[in-house]
């Protein structure tokens, strides 16, 4: 004869309901809806073989069997939650934090996660994202991976994306606007634009163009259009809305797969970029996720001083 299991589930779902007497403070207990919470109680009638619930118009009563049941189970959830809790405690989890920005968080470092996740699942790491990370580092604690120069930062930091640029856009933007086959080209397109406060701390459309010797008048009604996140103007760029800036390191898979395009030259500011910068207080678990972001952007680490 073939032996079946009774699913845990069903029963802390009905030893739930056995504590609440209702199907639905059950459910809001448990953050289920109540049509779920039914259904697995049915499944779990169907398996033993017997009713459990008597329904009635406010609420539910326990059967003789169901009175059984519940005896046994609330006692087994009730001590599994409790060692549950001392687990918890005891596991003292290592956690780090690192802070950076909407930009390198959204893609280049969430996209990698999985595998520190597969090489380290013991390890808790919290991002904190912000709009433009400063270099003064608030917490000792923290990692941090910042924009900026190297005169910028201490001795210490170490630089993972320098900044490489290119135009980007789609394939379908170009088929529909025209081809743009030289610098002069970008003077006459829907430029796409990330705010910054001025001078620029990175290359934008007016230092880019300027580089390349292309003069663009500001008034030329092209229908250009600016964001205050550089992943929502990757956004626009995919949606085939104009030409973006695309930092290299940060757009490098989009444009592998096909859903960007290079539209020009590439220029490079070599003592610029992202910049790792190492917790003023370190710990092993400091040091490894900095292994690991230096692994991942293909540096070679350097010995410690």
């Amino acid at each position: 004869m073939e032996s079946r299991r009774v699913d845990l589930g069903w029963m802390r779902i009905f030893a739930e309901i056995g504590k609440a007497g209702s199907l639905s403070a059950a459910a809001r207990a448990l953050g289920l809806t109540q049509p779920a919470v039914s259904y697995q109680i049915r499944r779990l009638e169907e398996q033993l073989g017997v009713s459990l619930l008597k329904r009635q118009h406010r609420g539910v009563e326990l059967t003789p069997e169901g009175q059984r049941l519940f005896d046994v189970v609330a006692k087994s959830v009730s001590e599994i939650d409790q060692l549950a809790r001392r687990l918890r405690n005891e596991a003292d989890r290592p956690t780090i934090r690192l802070r950076t920005d909407y930009a390198f968080s959204a893609l280049w470092l969430i996209p990698r996660m999985h595998v520190f996740r597969m090489l380290y699942p013991t390890v808790d790491i919290q991002i904190v994202a912000t709009q433009r990370t400063q270099g003064n580092r608030s917490d000792d604690g923290d990692v941090a991976v910042v924009f900026g120069t190297q005169t910028e930062f201490e001795r210490q930091a170490v630089l993972l994306l320098p900044e490489r640029v290119a135009p980007v856009c789609t394939q379908g933007f170009l088929d529909r606007y025209g081809a743009i086959s030289a610098p002069a080209d970008l003077a006459r397109a829907r430029l796409i634009h990330l705010d910054a406060a001025e001078p620029s701390p990175w290359f934008d459309w007016r230092r880019y163009l300027a580089e390349l010797g292309v003069s663009r008048n500001g008034h030329a009604g092209q229908g250009d259009v600016s964001f205050n996140t550089y992943s929502l103007v990757v956004q626009a760029a995919i949606g085939e809305q104009g030409v973006a800036i695309g930092w290299m390191g940060l757009v490098e898979p989009l444009l592998a797969s096909g859903m960007l395009k290079i539209a020009g030259p590439t220029l490079e500011a070599p003592d610029r970029g992202y910049w790792l910068l190492p917790p003023r207080t370190r710990d092993a678990q400091s040091d490894l996720l900095a292994a690991w972001l230096t692994a991942e952007a293909g540096i070679v680490s350097r010995p410690d001083p």
